[in-house]
């Protein structure tokens, strides 16, 4: 077995950990109510980790674009090399197609299911992210229930997590945009009262 390690880091919404292999990212825990409990829920889910004093260039690469995204800034984190030898076939397909999704937008899950060649599959996908041991690198967040229900977000702070990750990627949340929002603004019809 390779030696996996992780370390925590600052993030708009508080001390994430990160952890790697020699192959890429094994995993990423979203913060919980304090450091104690972010190191206890990654080692549950992730035996064996060491935890490093420093990370490879790489790592630290992908935490300071982990940083940036949850500042605001659209970076997709496609370029992280995630670490999946772990990870069941569904949940890898899954994970592949969520990763496609853009800062400030939604896909539902319905809509991953029949990317994925069976509506049906709608309640896999949302076990499969259930399960995202890459939460942010494999935006879970940015995938809604039907009819843009939130549905459900396992981190620590649950739906509202969910929601205050969404909001710092501006994602449009509750309305549809109107024909006018995609408008440059000089374009856009002056209204009158």
């Amino acid at each position: 077995m390779t030696r996996q390690s992780y370390i925590l880091f600052d993030t708009a919404i508080g001390r994430c950990a990160i952890a790697w292999s020699a192959q890429g990212v094994v995993a990423l825990q979203l913060p919980e109510a304090n450091d104690a409990a972010t190191r206890a829920r990654l080692r549950r889910r992730h035996p064996g980790l060491e935890e490093a004093a420093a990370a490879p260039p790489e790592i630290l690469q992908a935490i300071a674009a982990i940083v940036a995204l949850l500042e605001g800034e659209k970076n997709d984190l496609a370029g992280i090399a995630l670490d999946m030898r772990a990870v069941p076939d569904f949940n890898r397909q899954v994970y592949e197609v969520a990763r496609r999704i853009p800062p400030g937008r939604t896909r539902s899950y319905g809509e991953i299911a029949t990317e994925l060649g069976d509506r049906l599959l709608a309640r896999d996908v949302g076990q499969a992210l259930g399960q995202n041991p890459f939460a942010i690198i494999v935006p879970c967040h940015r995938v809604m229930g039907a009819n843009g229900k939130v549905g459900g977000f396992s981190a620590n702070g649950g739906v509202e997590t969910k929601l205050r990750m969404l909001t710092i990627e501006g994602a449009q949340l509750g309305s549809t945009p109107t024909l006018f929002d995609s408008l440059p603004a000089m374009a856009r019809p002056v209204r009158r009262r």
